[in-house]
């Protein structure tokens, strides 16, 4: 099954429930994982050896900095502050509380060149600690902003700078904060790597991130997070699905069947969803000249929603995934999970139109406008056509023969089932919450996960649940292996429900680096774990 897919849908609002479904599944996930762990986890292959000894590769060490001193630098730097603080935000007519990078939601834009050196500092001025993760980026181990992997969260009151050479692959990516549920409140912002040589083929360049917002308007994140764990497993009540439309991958029902992501598309019900902290009743508004050619660059910083994405009255032609180029593509829709990226090219017609994304499975909506000239703006009600049209599956996306990985026999095979406690608000990896190793820190880096620099990693993503998990590996870009896609290089991908993703990757940035679902209440109930680069 090739996997474009959506995440089950809510708990926290107590739509009708989905419990008798989702326990029998995480019973026998149960059932499954004491055998798998009983079997083996891992394939090392013949020539890969016994890779489960060596010591760890720090953060700091030498093989991390000799690896940042080999980046191809522009001898610029680029040296900003920002200030993770409350603020009162208005989201378009309705103003809320949260935690913000520098009073705005998103954060302020930040755009780089390939080899430039950051240097960003962050004053923390909230209540709690807190961090950057600078997700998509193939940067150095101890700027990876992952606290409990690659270095400490900062405390309340404290700052970090956060100083590394901007990697060598131009694209659309995104910094947020990596502890607990803090992604779902304002502390994200855009980033763009730009090649100062590639000739420019868009008049206008504009990046649009999604989000599904609770913070101020319903419960705060954490308090999700504590109704979730107090009801438990088997005391969840989901959407079933309302809402969504589409197929399998690669097949389009139409509006009111199943979706790609099955029933179960999502654990929160959200009062509201924006595009660039805004409203549909007040949206974003994108000015353009018709005729132009517009990139958009698509970031879901959503911490439990898939969106599906279109342009009223306009096809997009896809030229990137995750940062990576792509050979172009022409859809009428596509979705973007937690954490995926995608540029998308358009021919601005004359009028004005919905740029629209929807929560699928979901209710609600988020839309922003594109504008080139006079006239009322859209009804968020009135669903555009092309979400109805052909869905872009992973299979439609092939790597351009310069960003290929090159074929190899993998030195290493690494089964990461991802699985769920049959009774507590508890998601794991291999039979393992993050949490486990509570007071165990070495626990934290398991033997099946421990790899060598230089090495071929084969990693094979087994969803044993019925939600789509997008699972997102720090520091790297791997190639998305058939039957799912043709290569396609990414840094996030969307596991569909019960099935299998495989992807392939060189260990070639050394350290210790997350693997993690993108769901942020999947994360922070466990879904995570860490992959060791050994000596």
């Amino acid at each position: 099954m090739s996997s474009q897919l959506s995440a089950p849908s809510g708990a926290v609002a107590g739509a009708p429930g989905r419990r008798g479904r989702r326990v029998l599944v995480v019973v026998l996930v149960a059932v499954v994982a004491l055998a798998a762990v009983t079997a083996g986890v891992v394939t090392r292959l013949a020539r890969g050896g016994d890779d489960t000894g060596g010591q760890l590769v720090a953060p700091s060490s030498a093989a991390v900095l000799a690896t940042e001193r080999a980046r191809p630098a522009s001898g610029r730097t680029v040296t900003r502050t920002i200030t993770a603080r409350p603020a009162k935000i208005d989201l378009g007519g309705k103003t809320v509380t949260t935690w913000t990078l520098d009073g705005t939601v998103p954060g302020p834009e930040l755009r780089v060149q390939v080899g430039d050196r950051l240097r960003l500092t962050l004053r923390n001025q909230l209540p709690v600690e807190t961090s950057l993760h600078w997700h998509g980026l193939e940067l150095r181990n101890d700027m990876d902003g992952a606290p409990g992997a690659s270095g400490s969260a900062i405390p309340p009151g404290g700052s970090f700078t956060y100083d590394f050479t901007v990697p060598s692959t131009p694209g659309t990516y995104f910094f947020h904060s990596h502890v607990g549920t803090q992604l779902d409140t304002g502390l994200y912002a855009p980033l763009v790597v730009e090649d100062p040589t590639a000739p420019r083929d868009d008049d206008t360049d504009a990046v649009l991130m999604v989000d599904d917002w609770t913070d101020g308007l319903g419960r705060s994140p954490d308090q999700v997070l504590e109704d979730l764990q107090a009801r438990g497993m088997a005391g969840m009540a989901g959407m079933g699905g309302a809402g969504g439309s589409g197929g399998m991958p690669g097949m389009n029902m139409g509006g009111g069947g199943m979706g790609p992501l099955g029933a179960d598309t999502g654990d929160v019900a959200y009062p509201a969803y924006l595009v660039n902290g805004r409203l549909p009743e007040q949206p974003y508004v994108l000015s353009a000249q018709p005729g132009q050619r517009i990139r958009l660059r698509l970031v879901n910083a959503g911490s439990d929603t898939v969106f599906r994405f279109g342009v009223g009255g306009h096809r997009l032609t896809v030229v990137a995934a995750d940062g990576r180029p792509v050979r172009p593509v022409d859809v009428d829709t596509l979705m973007v999970a937690m954490g995926e990226r995608y540029d998308v090219e358009i021919t601005a017609g004359t009028g004005v139109f919905p740029l629209m994304a929807a929560p699928e499975g979901k209710d609600g909506i988020a839309m922003a406008v594109l504008r080139t000239a006079a006239g009322p703006i859209p009804n968020p009600a009135d669903r555009p056509a092309e979400l109805n049209g052909r869905l872009l599956t992973y299979a439609d996306l092939h790597p351009t023969a310069a960003d290929a990985l090159p074929a190899r026999e993998p030195d290493q095979v690494i089964t990461l089932r991802l699985g769920a406690d049959p009774t507590d608000y508890r998601w794991t990896i291999n039979g393992r919450s993050f949490d486990d190793s509570a007071g165990d820190p070495a626990a934290n880096h398991p033997s099946e996960l421990r790899v060598h620099q230089g090495q071929r990693i084969r990693l094979v993503f087994q969803n044993a649940t019925m939600m789509a998990h997008p699972m997102h590996l720090h520091g790297h870009t791997f190639a998305v292996l058939a039957p799912t896609s043709n290569g396609v290089r990414k840094d996030t991908v969307l596991v569909p429900p019960m099935g299998t993703v495989t992807v392939e990757f060189d260990a070639d940035n050394p350290g210790q680096w997350m693997i993690h679902c993108h769901n942020a209440y999947h994360a922070a109930a466990g879904m995570m774990t860490i992959l060791s680069y050994v000596t």
